[in-house]
């Protein structure tokens, strides 16, 4: 499951700018589909879209596929002939889950789609990583747990200050060199995570902190690559990023990689 239905406030250049962040491009794609990649290289080509903000243009996009942008071909006689293809073995279902839905809310709005699944990926649609999921998945399988998620040091470049009490400064600490960790998405969840999102719920308020006081949470650290891209800044990082080639989320372009198989659900 990927939620891709919010407004993305930070992403729009104007008022009239109705994209969704999951649309914004890096390199020839949005990052919808680099997240999408990601799962695919994995084996998990079955998607559920949680839509809201303008989920036009995501179906057009799906609906309009251009496989030549970022495949291989042959133009023989007029005809054209993929040497490989993106998206041939995907299967995706497209589920308008409200504009103003929190993530749980969305989440509760596509359970029946899960055809009874115990085990499901979850995740939003705008972050990119290196992680090894099948590592990530495996982990969490042999837990007795509700959920994963994984987590990521502090992104922040900012610094904690150390006060006393007569206002002398005892310490200054990068946040990346604290002890600390923030939720970096890429979700491994068991059915159990619906029986604690209330109705307009979120899934990480709600679902993973009542299951965090049930000691019925895990966690899987990473400490690889993991980028947002909650602005316009971030965006446009990744994809001069992607233009020189720097582009470790990519794990499907790395030599010996393989074909993307499988028909498990994300």
């Amino acid at each position: 499951m990927l939620f891709c239905g919010g407004y993305g406030m930070r992403m729009r250049s104007g008022a009239s700018d109705d994209v969704p962040k999951p649309m914004a491009m890096v390199g020839p794609r949005p990052l919808i589909w680099h997240v999408m990649r990601y799962y695919a290289h994995f084996g998990h080509t079955e998607f559920i879209l949680c839509l809201g903000y303008g989920a036009h243009h995501i179906k057009d996009f799906f609906l309009n596929y251009e496989e030549t942008t970022s495949n291989d071909f042959v133009l023989r006689h007029g005809r054209t002939e993929l040497l490989s293809t993106d998206i041939a073995s995907w299967t995706i279902t497209f589920v308008q889950t409200g504009v103003e839905s929190p993530i749980g809310e969305r989440l509760r709005r596509v359970r029946h789609h899960l055809d009874g699944d115990e085990m499901f990926l979850a995740n939003y649609a705008d972050v990119l990583t290196d992680a090894p999921l099948p590592e990530m998945i495996d982990r969490f399988a042999r837990r007795d747990a509700g959920a994963s998620m994984m987590v990521v040091p502090p992104q922040s470049s900012f610094h904690c200050v150390d006060l006393g009490d007569d206002g002398l400064v005892g310490g200054i600490t990068a946040v990346s060199d604290m002890p600390l960790w923030e939720n970096g998405g890429y979700f491994v969840l068991r059915q159990e995570i619906f029986d604690h999102i209330p109705e307009n719920g979120d899934l990480v308020a709600d679902g993973c902190a009542q299951l965090a006081k049930r000691g019925r949470l895990v966690a899987h650290q990473h400490r690889g690559f993991w980028k947002p891209t909650d602005t316009v800044k971030e965006r446009a990082a990744l994809d001069e990023a992607y233009a020189r080639g720097d582009r470790p989320w990519a794990v499907w372009e790395r030599v010996g990689a393989g074909q993307d198989a499988g028909t498990r659900t994300a």
